[in-house]
């Protein structure tokens, strides 16, 4: 799994939420979620068995979400979600470091 791997050698650090978890179409499911390994499961994501990567609050009806999926044409689409805050944002990116990057802050924000 890959928390461990990502606990054991120390990389990144999670980001501000502490109740969300990210899970990858091919069962991969991190909790508290940094950066760098949000960076991993973007880049494990392919167009055969490991399309799609979902972030949300740990919780029954979560009123958030973020997730990024692999297109056909190529890329990758993002989108956020908060009915909360009444935000809903679809972009096609290319580079995953600033996909990681992004939602990290996104994803900051959201504990706030």
């Amino acid at each position: 799994m890959l928390t461990t791997e990502f606990e054991q050698h120390g990389w990144g650090e999670p980001v501000a939420a502490e109740y969300y978890c990210a899970d990858s179409e091919n069962g991969d499911h991190i909790d508290d979620l940094s950066e760098d390994a949000l960076f991993m499961l973007i880049s494990d994501l392919n167009d055969a068995d490991n399309t799609f990567v979902v972030i949300q609050p740990d919780e029954d009806e979560p009123a958030w979400f973020a997730s990024v999926a692999v297109l056909d044409e190529g890329g990758y689409e993002v989108v956020r979600r908060d009915t909360n805050r009444r935000e809903h944002d679809v972009s096609v990116e290319t580079a995953i470091n600033q996909i990681a990057g992004d939602l990290t802050k996104w994803l900051a924000a959201r504990a706030s």
